[in-house]
């Protein structure tokens, strides 16, 4: 079987820098909206760094200004997910950007969002759920207000609460109250950590939060110690290969520790993180694992079953989920070669 065939789970997708460039171009001609200096003159994102990724990511995001909008991002995002084998994904989406963290513009958003999620499903497919996420960067009283936007509407569709932004702003513990609210609403809990903060910072995003999964967490490979921990308590990390490697956490694809942190038994999966801004898709990052670390057929089922076992969502999902995984070959053949 090719790669291109094997159903593809991603659980660490931000919605709006999923989108892809001629999207937000349109929208800005559309609203008159002026994006000077957030493309190349290729039509692609441009930014120097991380910090000035953000910068970028939130002007971009700028033009997003309605439920409706948010409507066809999903869309449009979703065609993109499906047309590469995704059958499974979950994204990242802040009410700070979505009516200013207002609990009644929200569950507006949020109705456009999911139905245009449903429509994808029925046209292509592909099933999306939702992860709540306040901006680390923004600071701890915004997320707060997010947090409430999640438990207001925490359901079958918001069905987690997470963390991004910038690692350096901040500590894990000025989250807990947010944290805290939306585990009591039932949701399930995820965290940037390990990606630019170090191995600390997964250690300290693990006791003051709580999570039961990390995004990126990769650094955690400087600290035996702490893959030894992370491999013993289950924790699943959101691996974002061609992401590290373009934003210069590690140099090339074969610096990149997803292979020795899987040999020392931690549960890894592999998702795209802002797959137009890092000029990646998930295909891309197959082919990239095939070709560095010789992965096969049987190494990309695993990391599905990993995704699906780590998946925010009901049981009646992840059955419909677990129905696209079976009856596929454990073993390539030449033919997949």
């Amino acid at each position: 079987m090719s790669l291109k065939d094997l159903p593809k789970l991603e659980l660490h997708l931000h919605l709006e820098g999923a989108a892809p460039p001629a999207f937000i171009r349109g929208l800005a001609k559309e609203k008159s909206v002026d994006l000077t200096g957030v493309f190349k003159e290729d039509g692609s994102y441009a930014y120097r760094d991380f910090v000035h990724f953000l910068s970028v990511y939130e002007a971009a995001t700028s033009v997003l200004k309605s439920p409706d909008d948010y409507a066809r991002l999903v869309s449009a995002v979703l065609e993109e997910s499906a047309a590469q084998g995704v059958v499974y994904c979950e994204t990242f989406v802040s009410p700070d950007f979505c009516g200013g963290s207002d609990v009644g513009a929200w569950r507006e958003y949020l109705h456009a969002m999911q139905e245009a999620a449903d429509r994808a499903e029925a046209r292509d497919g592909i099933i999306l759920r939702g992860i709540v996420t306040c901006i680390r960067h923004f600071g701890p009283d915004k997320a707060r207000a997010s947090a409430l936007c999640a438990a207001e509407t925490a359901g079958d569709w918001i069905t987690g609460f997470g963390i991004a932004g910038d690692e350096g702003k901040g500590k894990p513990g000025d989250f807990a109250w947010s944290f805290d609210l939306a585990r009591e609403a039932g949701l399930r809990l995820t965290a940037h950590a390990g990606e630019w903060g170090g191995p600390q910072s997964v250690r300290d995003t693990l006791r003051d939060l709580g999570v039961e999964r990390i995004g990126h967490g990769v650094r955690a490979i400087e600290d035996p110690a702490l893959v030894d921990e992370l491999a013993e308590a289950g924790v699943t990390l959101e691996v974002c290969p061609g992401s590290n490697v373009v934003l210069g956490v590690y140099p090339d694809w074969s610096s990149h520790p997803i292979q020795r942190l899987r040999e020392r038994g931690v549960k890894v999966t592999v998702s795209t993180d802002d797959p137009p801004f890092f000029h990646t898709t998930m295909r891309h990052e197959y082919e990239q694992l095939e070709r560095v670390f010789g992965w096969e057929t049987a190494d990309f089922l695993e990391i599905s079953r990993n995704a699906l076992d780590a998946a925010f969502c009901d049981g009646n999902t992840r059955e419909r989920v677990a129905d696209r995984l079976k009856d596929h070959p454990n073993e390539r053949t030449s033919d997949d070669r």
